[in-house]
């Protein structure tokens, strides 16, 4: 961007330019197609190329027919052309519905197996080596805790015993006596 200029939103007639090149572009690539009016039956007994210019047309190799594909349907029915001889642009029905099949299936699979993956790693949590390091550590330090607590007890002990200061076990003893 040069120096100077204030960066803002595209102006208006800027969007209409694009708009019109975009269009101008386009309006070869329409007129090369067949007009939408054009019936499909025209090229039956022709060639599948001739027939699939048109995409609203659905060759039949059976038969030879160039027919209107029928749009309410996702699959033309069998009544129309079996799915074996029908071919819709580069589309063969059969090997569409095989290959999304097997997509289907791989990921299915896949999400499978990963969840399995998953569920396999959480349940079976063994402490790696670091932490079975850690935890062996921490063990050792209370351990040694411990005793350093045991010999402080018994020091003290010795110095009250030394001084009579020793603490009895039940300091009440001596008045049940009585």
């Amino acid at each position: 961007m040069a120096p100077g200029v204030a960066r803002g939103p595209t102006p208006y007639w800027r969007l209409r330019l694009g708009g019109a090149a975009l269009l101008l572009l386009l309006i070869p690539v329409a007129a090369a197609q067949e007009p939408p009016g054009a019936a499909c039956s025209q090229n039956t007994n022709k060639t599948c190329e001739e027939c699939l210019k048109n995409v609203s047309c659905l060759w039949c190799n059976t038969n030879k027919a160039c027919l209107d594909y029928p749009v309410t349907s996702v699959l033309p029915p069998a009544s129309l052309c079996k799915l074996s001889s029908a071919r819709w642009g580069v589309l063969n029905f059969e090997a569409l519905i095989i290959t999304m099949s097997v997509v289907g299936g791989t990921l299915l699979l896949g999400i499978a197996i990963c969840c399995c993956c998953c569920c396999r790693r959480k349940r079976s949590r063994k402490p790696d080596r670091s932490e079975e390091k850690a935890m062996r550590e921490r063990e050792e330090r209370r351990i040694r805790q411990e005793e350093r607590r045991a010999e402080m007890k018994t020091r003290h002990d010795e110095i009250r015993k030394k001084y009579g200061l020793f603490k009895e076990e039940n300091p009440y003893a001596r008045f049940e006596n009585n």
